[in-house]
């Protein structure tokens, strides 16, 4: 009976496992437009820590993430359940060389149309956050 249950809670153990890894390697954009529509959808959702993973890891980006994880904390819920609710509408995208993209989109909460800049670094697409908010300076600076 012990060999039994030992035996029935390996086999589960092992499932888990899979699974986990199944859903890690799903969760990992395939190209451009994957990772600005996953990094978006998980803003939408106030899933900060999911969209860091997605974005390129640097003290400025992640002052500027930190900024909007307190706006978004700061939204009532009713805010919050329409960034949740809402789609992504991309609008267009721009080749600025083979690892830069920029992808114009918007969600349907709001249908402000922004700008997310896509860079592939070590063979993984990642969000910018330098770009969207450097044009909303003036002067650019």
């Amino acid at each position: 009976m012990k060999k039994i249950i030992t035996s029935f809670l390996f086999l589960f153990f092992l499932y888990a496992c899979n699974n986990t890894d199944q859903q890690t390697a799903s969760n990992k954009p395939e190209n451009d437009l994957d990772a600005a529509s996953m990094f978006i959808r998980d803003a939408l959702d106030g899933k900060f820590s999911s969209a860091r993973e997605l974005m390129v890891s640097d003290t400025t980006n992640e002052q500027r993430m930190s900024d909007t994880e307190r706006n978004y904390e700061h939204m009532s819920e009713e805010e919050r359940q329409g960034y949740r609710n809402a789609n992504i509408q991309i609008h267009n995208t721009r080749n600025v060389n083979d690892s830069t993209r920029i992808v114009s989109y918007s969600n349907s909460y709001k249908n402000k149309i922004d700008s997310l800049k896509v860079v592939r670094l070590n063979g993984r697409w990642l969000v910018d956050l330098k770009f969207t908010f450097q044009d909303r300076l003036p002067n650019g600076q």
